[in-house]
């Protein structure tokens, strides 16, 4: 479970968040490119919060897919 007090530096501000156990594999960039992409560090943010339901499943995915479980949603 991805740790809110461990989330990335520039991250999108909102409830999607990527922690600092990403470990830059880039499955959440492929699942969800508009929402997620890998920094200068080959850690992935979240670029921009998701605005649709669709793009809410993508991002829910991406953090069910996630190897490293580095992807939080705190429901903010």
């Amino acid at each position: 479970m991805a740790d809110k007090s461990a989330r990335l530096p520039g991250n999108a501000e909102g409830r999607w968040y990527v922690d600092s156990s990403c470990i830059g594999c880039g499955l959440c960039t492929s699942t969800a490119p508009d929402i997620f992409a890998l920094n200068d560090n080959s850690q992935a943010t979240v670029v921009r919060q998701p605005e649709t339901p669709e793009e809410t499943e993508l991002a829910a995915q991406a953090q069910g897919d996630c190897p490293v479980q580095a992807i939080g949603d705190d429901g903010e």
